[in-house]
């Protein structure tokens, strides 16, 4: 898969496959993350690896999930995430911002994790003072987001946006994304509205 094909294939991901994803394969993920652009190359960004069933179980109780259509798109018992990536911003090394570094580290690993088939769900809905005690994260880390991640067990599509930017469950229970067509968000030389 190529990196456009990646990009224009890629959705959240709220329902997995309960096979776990291998160390190695996460460490490349994390390894993506690391080499994204990094303002003045402060690179503040940190990671921490979640993988074992019982704090993943922990994690998950921290995350809140598709407000449009929660409870119904929280992930289901036995289709919930299988690792989490939780990405932190190292306040020593970056006093203020950092938040576009974490973006760009959080897109690489995304589409690393397309490139090996697995599915994931970006997350900042969390409950940060909860998730820094379990994960004993200092205090000089800001909590970012958190990835989780996971083989999908679904296959959510975009559509065109019409009246509403939420996204809904259709008949089949197929995850419907609107997205804004490409003619709505384009401009050449200057930003011309053409009505």
């Amino acid at each position: 898969m190529n990196v456009y094909d990646a990009i224009v294939n890629r959705r959240s991901i709220r329902r997995f496959k309960q096979k776990p994803i291998s160390s190695e394969i996460l460490k490349k993920l994390v390894n993506a993350g690391r080499l994204a652009p990094s303002g003045a190359n402060f690179q503040p960004c940190e990671y921490i690896i979640i993988h074992d069933k019982k704090l993943v179980n922990k994690v998950f109780g921290t995350l809140k999930w598709a407000g449009y259509i929660a409870p119904e798109g929280n992930p289901k018992q036995g289709e919930q995430p299988v690792a989490y990536i939780v990405v932190l911003i190292n306040r020593e090394k970056r006093t203020i911002g950092g938040e576009h570094d974490a973006a760009a580290a959080i897109e690489n690993i995304i589409l690393t994790a397309m490139e090996e088939n697995i599915g994931t769900c970006w997350i900042g809905s969390i409950d940060r003072t909860s998730l820094r005690r379990i994960l004993n994260i200092p205090d000089k880390c800001e909590i970012d987001s958190v990835l989780a991640l996971g083989y999908p067990n679904e296959s959510p599509k975009a559509v065109h946006m019409k009246d509403s930017i939420k996204y809904w469950k259709d008949a089949e229970g197929v995850l419907n994304v609107p997205k804004r067509n490409l003619e709505d968000v384009c401009f050449f030389d200057e930003y011309k509205r053409v009505e």
